[in-house]
């Protein structure tokens, strides 16, 4: 009977066409070979990346590969790719790691982003644009009212992540890093108490590799930090429980961002709309994990079915994810590592956007390892200039943020004086 090598298959289906018993089922990304498998063969020849083997063929171990680099980033989302470009911009060696099969897939995000947070990193391409917004509409749905505020003069964009993220991680190999897809990091490699790399799990087995500096950008679902003795532990409270459809053959104002907040609507977060170009929007939503009596699916289910202008349209895409909302985290470093992005809950607590604070914090990692590497020194104090410097930039605000969303209780949210606080928030996403 046929078996996967399930960390080089690509689940691209090819061998359950050629499957003369049907034997073979894909179920997203899954495969799944079942007992009326004859070993006939001919799925191992249709496999493009030699994924599947015969019950004869001789089990061979994969040979370690050791390999050393000054610096590994584990994650290729926007934090970890700019990590590594600008780590190789500097001139060290660098490896990026990310454990799926494609960089940017699958999106789990709202993809608004701020134009002056955005041009200190990567110019403006329409390739990756979905649309370009200068409006945010704010409506407050409760006890069977609506009300509604409008702000205009801002410039932002909706992106288009999976092409946004590709082009960051090209970016990065541009520069020097080397990129491998597919690549999980399993492990750290430690040494009396000490990172000292990384064990990973590739396409060709499971390797060793050693390097100066570990930036761990491996997302809300990050083990890096906890691997190398951080608590990372998100309470239920600072954990948002997020969905979202992208909707076509909608019709709503393509430059306006759209957002409702309301008990009802999403506990102790908010629903939006932002629009991606030709009547398509992303609609979604996120709710406190402890306040919530449903799942984050049917709230959103249950919102876009009291919107008639929403509930015309067709989803076509579903994403699920987790947003971080917390404080920040006690520390961001320790011996030979670094945490940016969501793998450091540098979230925005009011709003849960993400972006342009990973890549902030991927940039000042960068210029920290390229320090400690030519210093020799990459211990807890000398990485702690990483944490002193995002503190300061925009650490501060991040924890001012949390302390805003924890004066008003989620039953205030619709308060005056926080829709203010929250329109200026949002204009930062």
């Amino acid at each position: 009977m046929v078996t996967i090598k399930r960390d080089r298959c690509g689940y691209c289906g090819a061998c359950v066409g050629v499957c003369p018993v049907g034997a073979i089922e894909l179920a997203e990304t899954r495969l799944l070979v079942n007992e009326a498998c004859v070993d006939c063969g001919l799925c191992l020849a249709a496999c493009p990346v030699g994924a599947l083997k015969s019950s004869d063929e001789a089990e061979t171990e994969a040979v370690p590969l050791r390999r050393r680099y000054d610096v590994v980033v584990v994650g290729a989302g926007p934090g970890g790719s700019v990590a590594a470009r600008e780590s190789a911009e500097l001139g060290l060696s660098v490896l990026l790691l990310e454990k799926r099969q494609e960089v940017g897939s699958p999106v789990r995000c709202a993809e608004g982003m701020a134009h002056d947070l955005l041009v200190p990193f990567i110019e403006p391409d329409p390739h990756w644009i979905s649309a370009e917004v200068s409006k945010a509409e704010i409506t407050v749905i409760g006890d069977g009212t609506t009300a509604t505020r409008q702000a205009e003069g801002g410039r932002g964009y909706v992106l288009e992540r999976r092409v946004f993220d590709r082009v960051l991680a090209e970016e990065a190999a541009k520069a020097g890093a080397q990129v491998m897809v597919k690549t999980a990091a399993t492990g750290l490699l430690l040494e009396d108490g000490v990172v000292r790399g990384v064990v990973a799990q590739g396409p060709a087995g499971s390797m060793e590799i050693e390097c100066a500096i570990v930036v761990g950008a491996d997302g809300v679902e990050s083990q890096v930090g906890p691997w190398a003795g951080l608590d990372t532990t998100l309470p239920l409270k600072d954990a948002m429980a997020c969905a979202q459809y992208l909707l076509a053959g909608i019709e709503i104002d393509p430059a306006c961002c759209y957002y409702y907040v309301g008990q009802e609507v999403a506990p102790g977060g908010y629903a939006w709309a932002f629009p991606k170009g030709e009547g398509k929007a992303n609609v979604g939503l996120g709710v406190q994990a402890d306040l919530a009596t449903d799942s984050a699916l049917n709230y959103l289910t249950h919102f876009i079915e009291g919107q008639p202008h929403l509930a015309q349209g067709s989803p076509v895409t579903l994403v699920v994810g987790g947003v971080p909302v917390g404080p920040p985290l006690p520390c961001l470093v320790a011996n030979g590592l670094m945490l940016v992005g969501d793998a450091a809950r540098q979230v925005d607590p009011l709003t849960g956007g993400g972006i342009a604070n990973a890549m902030l914090a991927g940039r000042l990692a960068a210029e920290v390892a390229a320090q400690a590497v030519a210093a020799s020194d990459t211990s807890v104090a000398a990485l702690a200039l990483y944490e002193e410097r995002w503190t300061a930039s925009r650490g501060r605000k991040m924890a001012r943020n949390y302390r805003l969303k924890e004066r008003f209780g989620s039953g205030e949210r619709t308060s005056p004086d926080f829709l203010r606080l929250f329109m200026v928030a949002v204009g930062g996403i």
